[in-house]
């Protein structure tokens, strides 16, 4: 998804797709918003007419004339704020209806990344992006646009008006506003600040970031009684973004409050300038009525001029966060096949697959790997830390692309098929699992949103967490997460195991499934996950190696290649790798700790 040559606005517009209509609508509203509110300083301009005509005579004045442009200058006002009203709500809904559209696109394209994408990318980060950055955006469209329209079209009126009134006076006030405004917005919408607002936006996501971190290492912080000031990173992060904004600051200060100065004191330079025409033509009454507008008018302006300047840092902001949601939608997604083929059968193959997580120059982690899970077997997947195990499990969803060789199911590529039919055909139980902060209930019924009560009540039943469910304040109804309880790691791991039996797809990925049981439950998960693997192409992620030995076959890795393959037995027997692993592991089931005879403290093993 390119965005091709455009940014800034021309992108946000883009963005905005269909809503342009709304905003044409809010900038047109908004524009003749600001000609009604300028009805009032009309009417205040004829009215001191009227009066400085007849000051000689004050009982001549028509008092029919000044109520007429008294009630135009209230109808103006009032016009005008409804007329805002109008704009607004259109500039509103636009908004709105754009950072649905946004959020929604972004979500959809993140669910399509590889997760090699969410690796190299921070949590707090893409946190940043979808929340402040879009929600920036709704301020600018919602706000900052229609006050830029509002603004542009209240100070050209403004200026035709004065320009027609006399020439002088408004060069006297518009050559001061052009000049400090020309500093002030080159300032602020120079490469300079260009490269501020990436740096300031770079300092905020290192600080979510790190924020993030230190609040779920909470319990190791207050464990080894640290602080924030010692949690480096996250201390460097808020010291860094303490000095830019006083870098920020202390660069633009000088030019601010000097062009500050300059809007607020328009009448400084209206005034001289009005006096020395006066005063080569005292009894010049329809100039002294003109300068009396523009000492009344000119104070009105700084307002407008306040706003449009400010609308140059907007937009640095604006154009930094529509980068940077543009660099999310940039970002490669897994192809998706014109043509969705299906497996006719369920037996997954690996031919020759080789993979690096760093793409085609990282370090290999799986070299030129073959493999068949056949289906209704149960086929385990062993071998030292590092071997590959996990990255096996996680290539055949197509959390990755593999960049050698392919990967079928019944014959068919899992790159020729769709994603979503990929994921119908798969169940997976991970060994670290993740809830969602919802419900029991949803959380269980996310293996399958289609099916009944008495379904989940079965599928948690067969997972052996029915009992601690009914033991949680609401039973089923218990939100889990923030706001609710936390549960274990075991009881999350078996709700994660009734997410699998509850979608009973074909194909089923266990990553440990019973690595966090007790042992009163492991024998029940174990008579639980037997009958979920029946008829399916099992391939378990074995850690303990006691719940692999009546598997079908056990793969045992070493360094992203096949060092063996065999049942339990037969590998035993060869006394190579298993065999040494399976050794290991049994001679760790004696360990005990005793104390050491004559010390009081101290224990060996």
């Amino acid at each position: 998804m390119k965005a091709g040559n455009k940014q800034g606005i021309a992108r946000l517009l883009e963005l905005a797709g269909e809503k342009k209509g709304l905003l044409v609508w809010s900038g047109l509203l908004s524009a003749a918003s600001v000609l009604m509110k300028l009805v009032p300083y009309l009417a205040v301009y004829f009215i001191i007419a009227e009066l400085l005509r007849h000051d000689q005579d004050m009982a001549s004045i028509d008092g029919g004339y000044v109520i007429r442009w008294a009630v135009w200058g209230v109808t103006g006002m009032v016009l005008g704020y409804v007329l805002m009203y109008f704009g607004g709500m259109c500039s509103h809904i636009a908004a709105f209806r754009i950072l649905y559209q946004i959020r929604v696109k972004l979500s959809d394209h993140l669910g399509r990344l590889p997760l090699g994408f969410f690796s190299k990318n921070a949590t707090g980060k893409l946190k940043k992006n979808m929340e402040m950055d879009v929600e920036r955006i709704e301020l600018f469209i919602a706000h900052q646009l229609p006050d830029l329209i509002s603004t542009a079209a209240m100070i050209a009126a403004m200026f035709i008006v004065m320009l027609c009134l006399n020439v002088w006076l408004a060069l006297a006030c518009i050559i001061p506003i052009v000049i400090g405004f020309t500093v002030q917005y080159s300032m602020m919408a120079g490469d300079k600040a260009k490269r501020g607002m990436r740096e300031y936006f770079d300092s905020l996501e290192n600080i979510n970031s790190s924020a993030i971190q230190y609040v779920r290492g909470m319990p190791a912080i207050k464990m080894f009684g640290q602080t924030v000031h010692s949690f480096r990173q996250f201390h460097e992060d808020i010291v860094r973004y303490r000095d830019f904004s006083l870098k920020y600051a202390d660069h633009f200060q000088n030019g601010y409050v000097s062009y500050k100065v300059i809007v607020l004191s328009l009448a400084t330079f209206v005034l001289p300038a009005g006096l020395f025409i006066l005063s080569r033509d005292p009894d010049n009454m329809a100039f002294a009525r003109t300068l009396m507008f523009f000492l009344v008018l000119v104070p009105g302006v700084a307002s407008p001029i306040f706003k449009l300047n400010s609308f140059a840092s907007a937009l640095n902001v604006i154009v930094e966060g529509v980068r940077r949601i543009d660099d999310i939608l940039e970002q490669e997604a897994i192809a998706e096949p014109d043509d969705n083929e299906r497996p006719s059968s369920y037996d997954v193959q690996f031919h020759g697959v080789g993979f690096s997580y760093g793409g085609t120059n990282g370090v290999p982690v799986l070299h030129h790997m073959s493999l068949t899970a056949r289906q209704g077997e149960i086929t385990a997947l062993v071998g030292p830390s590092g071997s590959g195990k996990s990255t096996v499990a996680q290539l055949i969803p197509r959390f990755w692309d593999v960049q050698t060789g392919s990967i079928t199911i019944g014959g068919v590529d899992i790159r020729r098929m769709k994603t979503s039919e990929l994921m119908d055909t798969m169940s997976f139980v991970f060994q670290e699992t993740f809830l969602f902060s919802d419900t029991v209930y949803n959380n269980i019924a996310a293996g399958n949103p289609a099916v009944s009560w008495e379904d989940v009540l079965a599928a948690a039943r067969a997972a052996q967490c029915h009992s601690f469910i009914e033991r949680l304040p609401d039973g089923y109804d218990t939100r889990v997460g923030e706001g609710g309880v936390y549960l274990s790691g075991g009881e999350e791991q078996r709700i994660s195991v009734a997410r699998a039996i509850l979608k009973n797809a074909p194909i089923l990925v266990l990553d440990e499934a019973t690595a966090y049981s007790d042992p009163e439950n492991e024998y029940q998960m174990q008579l639980a996950l037997g009958e979920l693997m029946k008829g399916k192409t099992v391939l378990i992620i074995a850690h303990r190696l006691t719940t692999i030995c009546e598997a079908d076959r056990i793969i045992v890795l070493k360094e992203g290649r096949i060092e063996e393959t065999g049942n339990h037995q037969q590998l035993l027997g060869r006394g190579g790798l298993y065999k040494s692993m399976w050794d290991a592991y049994t001679m760790s089931a004696h360990w005990q700790l005793e104390r050491v005879p004559g010390r009081e403290e101290g224990l060996s093993t």
